[in-house]
């Protein structure tokens, strides 16, 4: 069994503005096992389904573990005579008897920066994500991939929306926006000195924004009108 001690519920204090949640790039209704399955169909379902691991799930849907190859794999003692002679365990091992508990989980609400730096802290390769503390998918390193994948003019889409349209209320005359290899260039001119750096905020909350090069100039420093007053 893995060490419990690489196992531990993901928590922070939420997303920041527009940040992705897990619960967009999580694949649903993932593969599990009951506690009382035996080894050889949990092997079958890592096999013939294509994954490291499934999770161990009580009937009402709470994550009690859960069940890799390497748990599989693992070398496990001779099971004493008379433990044989009790009725019922030539059954053999269940998924209750080699699962490592608890698992790692997430919630769905969560951004997707803390589910990635759960997989880098714990070096796992998936996280079973959970809502209202049931299981509701499983999030994997090539999920959170997606987001960087997204095309440059689907992103200049949403910087122009959610910036400059529903953020600012900027005309759109004002303003130009470039996107290449996620790399986003603002440039124009806002009417106030924060909105410049409001619109680096908005926009790297943005999924697949990779950098943002701000060169919008301002005409009114609302700044040092703040510190005059």
């Amino acid at each position: 069994m893995t060490d419990k001690a690489d196992f531990a519920v993901v928590a922070t204090d939420g997303p920041g503005p527009q940040e992705l949640q897990v619960r967009s790039v999580m694949t649903t209704a993932p593969y599990t096992v009951e506690p009382g399955t035996d080894l050889k169909t949990i092997a079958e379902v890592l096999g013939g389904r294509g994954v490291s691991a499934v999770p161990v799930v009580a009937r009402d849907g709470t994550v009690l573990g859960v069940v890799s190859e390497a748990d599989l794999l693992r070398p496990r003692r001779r099971t004493p005579w008379w433990r044989r002679r009790v009725r019922g365990y030539r059954t053999g091992p269940r998924a209750r008897d080699v699962m490592t508990a608890p698992a790692i989980t997430v919630d769905a609400g969560e951004p997707v920066s803390v589910a990635a730096r759960a997989l880098e802290k714990h070096r796992i390769r998936r996280l079973f994500v959970t809502e209202n503390g049931k299981l509701t998918g499983v999030v994997a390193r090539r999920d959170l991939l997606r987001p960087l994948i997204r095309p440059d003019a689907e992103i200049g889409a949403e910087v122009w929306r959610s910036v400059f349209t529903d953020g600012l209320r900027v005309p759109s005359d004002a303003v130009g926006v470039g996107v290449e290899h996620g790399v986003v260039t603002l440039l124009g001119l806002v009417t106030y000195r924060g909105d410049v750096d409001l619109a680096t905020t908005l926009t790297k909350a943005i999924p697949g924004v990779v950098e943002v090069r701000n060169r919008l100039d301002y005409v009114w420093d609302d700044h040092h009108e703040v510190r005059r007053s």
